[in-house]
């Protein structure tokens, strides 16, 4: 596990909450003592706790102090609301400060953990792409969200023998994958410099001949005639499985000559029974709406079939939730690997970490109300 060095030189007391620092004043005016902190959510997580302890620990090294870490669940174990997720001792005067940072770190990539378990959970068969970097603020949380989703992933495929997370789309992160490089196909910007989705293709294979040739098919509108286009271009590559059209088209319009019937027909061909079930308006958008809908994915996949290149596989793109993936499951959606950074926290309310005392000086003793944060006897 590589770590990173951003916060090695961090001025701490003017980035903690300023109640930390006066704690920390008080108590060296009148007597430090040990404490026991418990740290905890208030809602069920994944344990993904590494990032945390691992900083508490080098901060503690770097000033000469002993801390004791238990951490109370597995990596990616799963974790009711309120119970503690690890428990920390040490000198009350060293640790009063790093509460806030601590608490940053922990948080939400434990719900970036569940969330991506979730996902790889519905769509066991689907490889997922972490591409969750643009939507972070920040590269300290973009290594905490491909953490979490390595971690909700690693659970799915130990448990599940889900595909899971096959890699991300950083270089910085990639390690939390098992994997040296980011991965990823190519942007608009590459499209709209071409002039064509077929010239972008070929300019990625001049640069790139070893790799496998990737559409990005919704620049012009013309996902179906542009894809076809590249197919019959490199039609030897695809009949290889060596090209994958990415499916990315916003929510303004549908998928090149498909319509709501349409796509009610598609469906209806493939999986009637994602259609005849009560399904919220939400869901009938993720099925037959506009976007990268379900239908759309099987209108793709006919034409590809029809034409004779079953083996070009399709990438989906394009607000990947948990309940766009239900979506698609329900639909059998025939989907080779998701792109996604929707793993990230829906709400950052339930994302907030919390933590509580529960002993000074060996003697159990926390504010009413959180009792249940006292160490269990056994």
């Amino acid at each position: 596990m590589q770590n990173s060095n951003r916060l090695d030189a961090i001025d701490i007391p003017s980035w903690t909450d300023k109640y930390f620092s006066n704690t920390k004043a008080i108590i060296e005016h009148f007597g430090d003592t040990d404490v026991t902190y418990a740290f905890f959510l208030r809602r069920p997580v994944l344990c993904a706790t590494r990032l945390a302890t691992q900083w508490v620990q080098v901060e503690a090294k770097k000033n000469g102090m002993s801390v004791t870490i238990e951490v109370m669940h597995e990596e990616g174990a799963w974790v009711g609301a309120g119970e503690p997720l690890f428990y920390l001792s040490g000198s009350f005067a060293f640790l009063a400060e790093l509460e806030t940072l601590i608490l940053q770190k922990l948080g939400s990539a434990c719900v970036a953990a569940y969330n991506a378990y979730e996902m790889c959970q519905t769509l066991p068969n689907v490889a997922f792409l972490a591409m969750d970097a643009r939507h972070c603020a920040g590269t300290e949380m973009a290594e905490m969200m491909a953490y979490g989703a390595s971690v909700g992933s690693d659970v799915a495929q130990r448990t599940l023998k889900a595909v899971g997370f096959i890699g991300n789309a950083t270089d910085a992160t990639a390690h939390f994958f098992g994997r040296e490089k980011g991965l990823g196909t190519v942007p608009h910007a590459l499209i709209g410099y071409a002039g064509s989705t077929l010239h972008a293709a070929q300019m990625f294979h001049e640069c790139f001949p070893n790799e496998n040739i990737p559409i990005l098919a919704d620049y012009f509108g013309r996902e179906i005639t542009d894809t076809l286009e590249v197919c019959n271009a490199f039609s030897d590559l695809a009949q290889e499985g060596k090209i994958a059209v990415r499916l990315d088209t916003h929510g303004g319009r549908f998928l090149e000559g498909i319509d709501t019937q349409k796509s009610y027909d598609v469906l209806g061909r493939h999986a009637p029974d994602a259609v005849r079930d009560y399904r919220t308006e939400a869901e009938l958008h993720d099925l037959i709406g506009t976007g990268v809908s379900a239908a759309a994915i099987w209108s793709m996949r006919e034409t590809l079939d029809n034409a004779g290149f079953t083996k070009v596989r399709i990438i989906a793109s394009s607000g990947f939730t948990p309940q766009k993936c239900r979506s698609m499951a329900w639909a059998k959606a025939p989907i080779d690997i998701i792109g996604t950074g929707s793993f990230l926290p829906d709400r950052w309310s339930e994302t907030n970490a919390t933590a509580d005392i529960i002993a000074y000086g060996g003697v159990p003793r926390v504010k009413v109300g959180r009792e249940f944060l006292l160490k269990k006897s056994h």
